[in-house]
């Protein structure tokens, strides 16, 4: 979404696509008005609310936001499911069709304050590991380190 802010977003690929375009939207638009650059914080709400609106017939997704404060580079992870609901962790999210196999690999390799070689070592081996043990997942993975 950015130069300090990513989305992922996994689940149904059409609503993937229909989500992605909206988000681009409200984005631009925010930029456009205020002038600045949106905060990580602010565009999970965006996320938040626009996956609420829908919430009768939800779209079958579950985003996760990441990114840096642009004045501050505090670091800010979360996401959330089909509604909306934040989850606002201090160590790391997962999603996707191997959440829990993900879950699992990251609770038993990641440890607080590591260096950024050794952060993408444990995200790699995490990815790798779990997307062995669902077929589902499919193959291969894009780390992203900021």
């Amino acid at each position: 979404m950015g130069p300090h802010m990513y989305v992922g977003i996994p689940g149904l690929a059409t609503d993937v696509q229909t989500v992605k375009e909206r988000l681009r939207f409200r984005l631009n638009l925010y930029e456009l008005k205020e002038n600045r650059r949106m905060h990580p914080k602010t565009f999970a709400s965006v996320v938040s609310n626009l996956l609420y609106e829908k919430r009768f017939g939800s779209y079958f997704v579950e985003p996760i936001i990441v990114g840096l404060d642009p004045e501050t580079f505090e670091p800010y992870i979360c996401n959330m499911d089909l509604i909306g609901c934040l989850n606002e962790p201090e160590d790391f999210v997962v999603g996707g069709t191997c959440e829990e196999q993900l879950y699992g690999m990251c609770e038993t390799v990641y440890e607080p304050d590591l260096e950024p070689e050794d952060l993408f070592e444990t995200i790699s081996q995490a990815l790798v590991n779990a997307c062995d043990r669902d077929a589902i997942s499919g193959w291969g993975a894009i780390v992203h380190i900021m």
